[in-house]
């Protein structure tokens, strides 16, 4: 499943973010990158430990728990915390696969990345370039999307971004570890919860078929999920 995520963060979270991580030290994204994407990454990236990550972070996870379309799609069992990173002067990184398993440095906390979420915090006039590319069975799309918007893409798919040509490209990145692994299972479930709100808000949600289709949703999620 790829889906956007429109309006993630609103403008004062946007601007609030923007303000904690503009004035930030950055420094060499490879800091948190395995063998292979040392290789293929050039970008600066907020120390993971850095005030100013950790508040900027608070801050999206704060908008991810009260989006229901984030909710509904992820699953989430685990949000590995939100890294910060930013492009600019012919900056790129080629193309890639996220680690299946991603450890903080200096804690226990394990996130299994079935999920990988980027959130655009720059204006997509404001720089050329920059966008990012995903594999899929139906080839390669590109997403470049208004700052506060996010994109959910599985953490097995091949990707990259575009160099950047002018300006800066500014963004928030993370993992996921969904109570449903398996990406298909996730996409069923997903399309039968937004199909049971559509009905539901048509009908109501006392209607016997919104009820017996709410029952099939959560006996399947019980099947599948791991909590």
């Amino acid at each position: 499943m790829m889906l956007p995520i429109p309006d993630l963060l609103d403008a004062d979270e946007l601007a609030r973010i923007r303000g904690l991580i503009d004035t930030a030290e950055w420094v060499d994204g490879n800091v948190t990158s395995g063998h292979q994407s040392a290789l293929a990454k050039r970008n600066e990236q907020l120390p993971e430990g850095s005030a100013a990550a950790q508040e900027a972070g608070r801050i999206v996870l704060e908008a991810l728990n009260r989006s229901p379309l984030f909710i509904a799609a992820a699953l989430p069992l685990k949000v590995y915390p939100p890294l910060f990173n930013r492009y600019g002067g012919g900056q790129a990184f080629g193309t890639h696969i996220d680690s299946a398993v991603r450890i903080r440095r200096g804690t226990d906390l394990r996130v299994r990345t079935d999920l990988s979420a980027t959130i655009f915090l720059e204006a997509p006039d404001a720089y050329d370039g920059g966008e990012l590319i995903v594999e899929g069975h139906f080839g390669a799309q590109a997403v470049k999307l208004p700052a506060g918007h996010m994109i959910l893409y599985p953490a097995s798919s091949l990707h990259r971004v575009a160099p950047v040509t002018r300006g800066a490209r500014v963004a928030s990145f993370f993992w996921i570890q969904s109570m449903v692994r398996d990406d298909g299972e996730r996409q069923t479930l997903f399309d039968l919860d937004q199909a049971v709100q559509t009905l539901a808000a048509d009908r109501s949600h006392t209607d016997k078929t919104v009820i017996g289709l709410t029952g099939i949703y959560h006996n399947l999620l019980r099947r599948w999920a791991d909590a």
